[in-house]
């Protein structure tokens, strides 16, 4: 009897439990900024946000897949622009797209998989979750990576010597602030 009690209550939780809505991410500009290793020199720009999609039930946030147009990567500096997508950096004309797949969501951290440049990597950053009251879902966060972790060593004084007020930072970070709303 105490079995059958047990199994009833935990099926009247569970169908109390709200159902998952998907989510569609609206398009965005994701802001990226680089450092110098020395020096105050941090350029920084944006990269569009293509497509993005998740489940959230009110708690969680599960089964996320955000891709990004790597082709986008914009600065005030064309010539600088035209280097990022390059083969010294993002190669965005071999490798065009990254995607980043979210595999937990807990205490404000985002912890997935991150394909940027073929490399897949784990990676973890705080992110915000907020309802609005349109119904509509505001993501925010900063997540800051490791660029050697993905094969972009130029001018890594991890790979190179005496680089001087050539050498660049290995982390850069990439801010974001996204709108989603239920897919119709």
């Amino acid at each position: 009897m105490k079995l059958l009690l047990a199994f009833l209550t935990f099926c009247v939780l569970a169908a109390a439990q709200p159902a998952a809505i998907s989510y569609q991410l609206l398009p965005a500009a994701l802001t990226w900024t680089g450092y110098a290793e020395v020096g105050t020199y941090a350029p920084s720009g944006t990269v569009q946000l293509r497509r993005g999609s998740f489940l959230y039930d009110g708690r969680t946030l599960r089964q996320a897949r955000l891709e990004v147009d790597m082709r986008t990567i914009a600065q005030e500096q064309a010539q600088l622009a035209e280097h990022l997508r390059g083969a010294d950096f993002f190669d965005v004309d071999k490798y065009p797209t990254a995607v980043f797949v979210l595999q937990q969501f807990g205490q404000g951290q985002a912890r997935g998989q991150l394909t940027l440049r073929g490399v897949t990597r784990p990676v973890q950053f705080p992110l915000q979750l907020e309802r609005r009251p349109d119904g509509r879902l505001r993501l925010r966060g900063t997540a800051t990576l490791d660029r050697t972790q993905f094969g972009i060593n130029h001018n890594s004084t991890s790979f190179f010597q005496n680089l001087g007020s050539y050498a660049i930072r290995n982390e850069f970070q990439l801010t974001f602030d996204v709108l989603a709303e239920a897919a119709k």
